[in-house]
Formats: C-alpha cells, structure tokens, sequence
C-alpha cells in the first residue's frame, strides 16, 4: 500500500502539486439486527480505495479511486491536478496550511478480540437470545436488537514526509423493549439510546455490556412506564444522566464550535455557526464551573471520537473549548487553523471515506 501510495505523490509532485496527501482505506463493517424473533437485517461488507488530495497554484484538488492499478494511481494523480488547475481559475486566495512536523507512526486501536473472528452465526444467536428475553416480559409487544462492528485500516503519505499507518476497531450494541397499551406507546432502551453503546473496542464490549443479562429488567420498565405518574410541572433542579448529557453537549457545543462551519465552508453542508470569531474567548457559555475539552487521544477513553491521526496526518491532541465557562477553541483542520492565526491545527480533520474529500472538523 505505501508503494501505491509514493506512486501517487510522486506522480502529483511531477505534474505540479506544491503539496499532495494520499489515503488508502480498507473498510470493514457488519451490521446486524433482529425484530420480534426474525432477522431484521444482516450484512457484512468492505471496501478499499484511495484518494489523492493536492495544491496547484493555490488551489486545492481532490480524486479518488477503488482501482489500485499503478495505471489507475497515476490517473487518479492526474485528475486531482487538474481540478486543482480549474479550481485556482476561480479561487479567492491560495490555500495556506499552518506546519506540522511529518511524521512516521502505527496505530491501531486497543482492543482484545477481533469482532470479526466472532461468526455471524454467533453474533445472532446471541440478538435472538436478547430479543426472547425481552419478550417473555408480558406487556412487551416489539423488541429490537443490533450489533455492529467495524475496522477502518487507512495508509497515509505525503510530499511532506508523513507515513502513518492507522487501524481504528469499532463495536456497538443495543436493544430497546416496546409496549404498546391503548393508545400509548412507550420505550425503553438498553444500554443507551440512539443505537446502544459504541466504542473503540473489539468483540470485549459485547460482554461488559451484559446484554442478556439487563434484557428482562428493561422489558419491564418499558411496561412499568404506563403506569408511572405523570412528571409534575414546575421549575425544578435536574440531573441528566450522562448519555443525554453526552447529546446535549453535542449539539449545544460540538457542532457550533466546527471551525469550517464558522468561516461558512459547510454553510451549504451542515450549517453556519453561532460562534463567530468576535466570541471567542469572550462569550460565556455558562458558569464557571463548565470545563469543556476537545480530546480524541487514547487516553481520554475508548470514544468513537478517538484516534491517533486525522485525515490529514495531524495526530490526536485535547484542545479546550469551555474554560470555567469561558469559550477558548475550535476544532480546526491545517487549512481553518491558518485562517484564524493559529500555529497548529487541533487534528480534528476527517473524511466521511476514502472516495470524500476530508472536509469537516468533528
């Protein structure tokens, strides 16, 4: 792969680049899902690609590719040139990256068993065993299960040195127990909403999370909540458990503090930002006692938000956002932290895959 790889950037390099990066990916993933005692959906899938990312004249260039020929690396150079060349027709200034030192790493989440050496067959006994559980509860007329498992390897090279080889593991699972009464529905999931628990781990999650074993316990709370009193109204002290608390900082604070989204790059994407430049370290975002920090190093926990590199061979750091609730940082790529001054990037740039331009902090 790291052949490939210098084959593309030297190709880019010849024909022009004053910088170029290449990625190679491997992608793969499992998903699986049971309802009321049937497969609801099974699939096991992987993908690999490549894609060239360049600066001519300024401006950048972007292609991608899922053959791997030494033909097709060439070509996928040339393209990226190209569209970089048509690209600086139109630009408002040339692109300006701040440094960062190159640098050659492995990387490979921390994990015990690999998912994928866990059968299929395996993996839906188990969501068949959860969903009987689940449904011996009388009073629960729809029970949902899922287990996912993913393994993204990614090669990274550029014309300024950097050769990182990361492999990011990822597991998730979880459950929810419907009852339905008249002309009331209600819910309860385990062990979160929203899809169950995901982390950065293997085939270990599935057993702490103790899926069979919580699966009756929340069947009846399911049941039990139609004849649970109605909440009271009022103005009263709240304490959010950390799964809604974990949501309510995402949308509140990790959205708007996308450094692309503030300068307006995802306007047509995924919005603008509130945080304008004028508010930082100037807003108060709350009291000050909030402390809020970007980090995606290992040792922060085994987060989906956690890695060794971005996409663009910054590694991992923890940046603070909220500082005794003042607002003090974005999540900034190579690219936005030179638009605002910064001397580094926060190494929160990521692609959505091999075939997409790396274009969002998060």
């Amino acid at each position: 792969m790291k052949d490939l790889a210098s084959w593309a950037l030297n190709a880019a390099t010849q024909l022009g680049a004053t910088y170029a990066d290449v990625r190679i990916a491997s992608d793969r993933s499992r998903a699986l899902a049971t309802k009321n005692g049937k497969i609801a959906n099974a699939s096991d899938s992987q993908s690999l690609g490549m894609s060239v990312r360049v600066i001519v004249d300024g401006a950048w260039g972007f292609a991608s590719s899922a053959e791997l020929a030494h033909s097709s690396v060439e070509a996928t150079a040339a393209r990226a040139v190209e569209i970089a060349k048509a690209s600086a027709q139109v630009k408002q200034s040339d692109v300006a990256l701040v440094p960062e030192k190159a640098v050659t790493a492995e990387w490979t989440t921390p994990h015990k068993i690999d998912p994928f050496s866990i059968s299929i067959e395996q993996n839906l006994a188990l969501l068949m065993k959860i969903d009987a559980e689940l449904r011996s509860v009388p009073g629960v007329t729809l029970a949902e299960a899922n287990m996912n498992f993913r393994r993204e390897e990614q090669w990274f090279l550029s014309s300024e040195g950097a050769d990182i080889h990361q492999t990011k593991v990822t597991t998730g699972a979880g459950y929810v127990a419907y009852a339905f009464a008249g002309t009331e529905i209600q819910k309860r999931s385990y062990p979160t909403s929203f899809g169950g628990q995901w982390q950065n781990k293997g085939y270990e999650l599935i057993d702490e999370l103790k899926l069979v074993e919580n699966a009756r316990r929340i069947g009846e709370e399911a049941v039990a909540l139609h004849k649970a009193d109605q909440c009271p109204e009022g103005t009263f002290d709240i304490i959010l458990e950390s799964s809604q608390l974990g949501l309510q900082i995402h949308e509140s604070v990790g959205h708007p503090i996308e450094l692309d989204r503030v300068l307006g790059m995802e306007a047509n994407f995924a919005g603008t930002s509130f945080l304008t430049l004028e508010k930082l370290r100037v807003l108060k975002y709350g009291s000050e006692m909030v402390n809020v920090v970007a980090d995606a190093r290992q040792e922060h926990g085994p987060g989906l938000g956690t890695f060794g590199f971005d996409d663009e061979g910054v590694a991992a750091q923890c940046t603070p956002i909220i500082t005794n609730g003042l607002f003090t940082g974005y999540l900034s790529s190579r690219e936005t932290a030179s638009l605002i001054g910064l001397n580094r990037s926060g190494g929160t740039l990521r692609a959505e895959g091999w075939n997409r331009f790396p274009a969002r902090s998060r």
